[in-house]
């Protein structure tokens, strides 16, 4: 009868995970399976303990640093997500990305271990990757899009406004049911997108996150690039800084980034035409800093202390008639809090305002 140890080795066998198991205690690699040496080619299980070190240099500088620690506080019984790392053997080769799951164990002998896998997730990473780039670019444009269609509508609808006082005197039932039809259908058009994005929105707050690396700086710019290209149709300056570069954090992208939207949003409908807003993105060593800002109308002191309350009392057209919940700033303050950051903002009425969410590294 086969024994445990010989069972575990055909269910190892062949399989695509690297397993291992280290030694924290003795500074060894204990196991490790053999789909090691397929991850890594020119590496041989033999001798992985003195592999170490070059492996760890495949990684970029910022995820070596981001692996040791993250490692360090698992051995020390913290607990930690999946690692999403990158890997790159040569300054000329693709660029690849793995997963590393591990956990704290105690031996027999008292030894401390790290046990856990490794996989290669190149094509789920890539393919996310490019969803969520998609998803991004879509509510972005479903921002500019209720924007852009706002103007043009209302006036529109000023303009039915106008002819229902001047044909008030022809007494025509007909006349008087087409322009009703005219403001009716300029108001709803507004409102379906704004209504499409807020619900979409809205969704967001009671969906569980779900965290992985990324590269913020990257991500942010992306969005702003969007705007950037549309603003003939807002009549709005956007401008983007990162410090540095490349921000890499764990965040939930989308969620996240639906709240950059917001905010974008939000900045749109009360800054006037030819007004400016900025996105900026700085990195400290604790937390990372993004900011949104706008010249805007402001918000009047008696709002802004109601401000992130649902269905605040704060809530107030936009400067083209764009409808409003009340429940954007709400939702914001609770994603930002799920992701252990905070959020608070200064404004002054005629000058703008300023956002500012801090998430910890």
């Amino acid at each position: 009868m086969l024994d445990q140890t010989e069972v575990l080795h055909h269910l190892l066998q062949g399989s695509p995970l690297l397993f291992f198991a280290y030694s924290v205690s003795a500074g060894q690699v204990l196991y490790v399976s053999e789909a090691y040496e397929q991850l890594f080619p020119t590496a041989c299980r033999d001798t992985v303990t003195q592999d170490l070190p070059r492996l760890l240099s495949y990684l970029p500088a910022q995820d070596q640093a981001y692996a040791l620690a993250c490692l360090s506080n698992i051995a020390n019984g913290e607990l930690h997500d999946d690692l999403l790392l990158r890997l790159q053997p040569q300054p000329d080769a693709p660029l690849r990305w793995l997963s590393v799951r591990a956990h704290r164990a105690v031996a027999s002998d008292g030894q401390v271990l790290l046990c856990g896998s490794v996989q290669d997730v190149t094509v789920d990473h890539e393919y996310t990757r490019n969803a969520d780039k998609f998803m991004a670019k879509k509510n972005t444009t479903l921002e500019i899009l209720s924007h852009d269609l706002a103007g043009p509508f209302n006036l529109l609808q000023q303009m039915a406004t106008f002819f229902q006082e001047k044909t008030q005197a022809l007494q025509d039932p007909q006349v008087e049911k087409m322009v009703l039809v005219m403001q009716e259908t300029c108001r709803e058009s507004v409102n379906l997108i704004r209504e499409f994005v807020d619900s979409e929105f809205a969704e967001s707050a009671s969906v569980q996150l779900k965290r992985e690396r990324v590269d913020l700086a990257a991500n942010l710019r992306q969005v702003m690039d969007t705007y950037q290209r549309s603003e003939h149709l807002v009549a709005k300056h956007f401008s983007f800084s990162s410090t540095p570069d490349a921000v890499y954090i764990e965040l939930d992208n989308n969620k996240f980034l639906q709240v950059i939207n917001n905010l974008m949003s939000n900045a749109i409908k009360f800054t006037g035409e030819g007004g400016h807003i900025s996105l900026a993105l700085a990195q400290h060593p604790q937390y990372v800093l993004v900011t949104v800002a706008d010249d805007g109308v402001g918000i009047p002191e008696k709002f802004q202390p109601v401000l992130f309350d649902r269905f605040t009392p704060a809530r107030r057209p936009g400067l083209r008639g764009e409808k409003t919940t009340g429940l954007g700033m709400s939702i914001i303050q609770t994603l930002v809090q799920l992701h252990d950051g905070s959020i608070w903002f200064e404004s002054r009425e005629g000058v703008g305002t300023t956002f500012y969410i801090k998430l910890p590294i």
